[in-house]
């Protein structure tokens, strides 16, 4: 992402940059995400079971699964927004629930895309990324800079001025990921972000997360369409309350867990013999 000075050859930001050998070696090996034996159930019965899982930086992974398998829910428990029953679950190293450094994780929820109600222009949502960093207070002429730099990034500078309502589902969907940029996100986390999306913005998008990824921001995707996941994404991991496989994307299609986790569905939904 630019908009910020960066280490040419770690794209880590200047200021944040490691002073020594030990301290590079421990900032490149720390996990952004790290699960280890995480249960949780809203019952007595689990949602999600023994689930383990290590995303480090810069990965491009993506978590699949059929309807009521637990993603979202496993999202939750990254986020930090439920506290697992049993096994921890850290974020850059810090324990999810007690996680709150907001410029490291950009978060675009589940029909992000289709909501409509806000009566605000794109550079005001854009603008809600520079919080962490500033408060409620007045932006500087570098923060605006940052919002700008954003809206560039995800081809948006032409509708800045344009009421969030008024634009369509893969425009509001980049809307909401320069909010993210603007925040100069170490994660991004996208819940089904192309629910609501039309089919021809969709490659578009893809193009835009693997841009994205290619500049060292970590991804992390639920999404439902297969067939996007398997062109797009570098490591799967399938998940249906446990995890059936974790590992990379051209190992997923060739494994039996497409149907192991999704049963006679899988074949329809990727139209590939898993």
């Amino acid at each position: 992402m630019t908009g910020q000075n960066t280490d040419p050859e770690t794209g880590a930001a200047a200021a944040d940059r490691p002073t020594t050998a030990t301290d590079a070696d421990a900032g490149a090996s720390e996990p952004v995400i790290d699960l280890r034996d995480v249960t949780f159930g809203y019952t007595a019965t689990p949602v999600v079971e023994d689930v383990s899982l290590t995303v480090g930086p810069g990965e491009y992974v993506a978590i699949v699964g059929p309807n009521g398998s637990g993603k979202s829910t496993l999202m939750q428990l990254i986020l930090g927004l439920r506290d697992p029953d049993t096994g921890t679950a850290d974020l850059f190293g810090e324990r999810a629930t007690r996680f709150d450094d907001g410029e490291r994780l950009g978060y675009v929820a589940q029909g992000a895309s289709t909501a409509k109600e806000m009566p605000i222009t794109v550079r005001e949502v854009v603008k809600m990324g520079r919080f962490p960093h500033v408060g409620f207070g007045r932006l500087s002429s570098d923060d605006w800079a940052i919002v700008d730099d954003a809206l560039a990034t995800v081809g948006m500078s032409a509708f800045a001025d344009r009421r969030v309502t008024h634009l369509s589902g893969g425009q509001r969907q980049r809307a909401f990921i320069a909010r993210a940029l603007a925040s100069e996100a170490d994660l991004l986390v996208l819940d089904e972000p192309t629910v609501g999306v039309d089919a021809e913005s969709v490659g578009a998008f893809y193009d835009l997360l693997a841009a994205l990824n290619a500049e060292g921001i970590t991804v992390l995707l639920i999404e439902h369409d297969l067939g996007a996941v398997v062109e797009h994404a570098d490591r799967v991991v399938c998940l249906n309350r446990e995890v059936y496989f974790d590992g990379p994307t051209d190992e997923f299609v060739e494994s039996d867990a497409l149907a192991r986790a999704f049963g006679t569905e899988a074949q329809f939904l990727t139209g590939v013999d898993g």
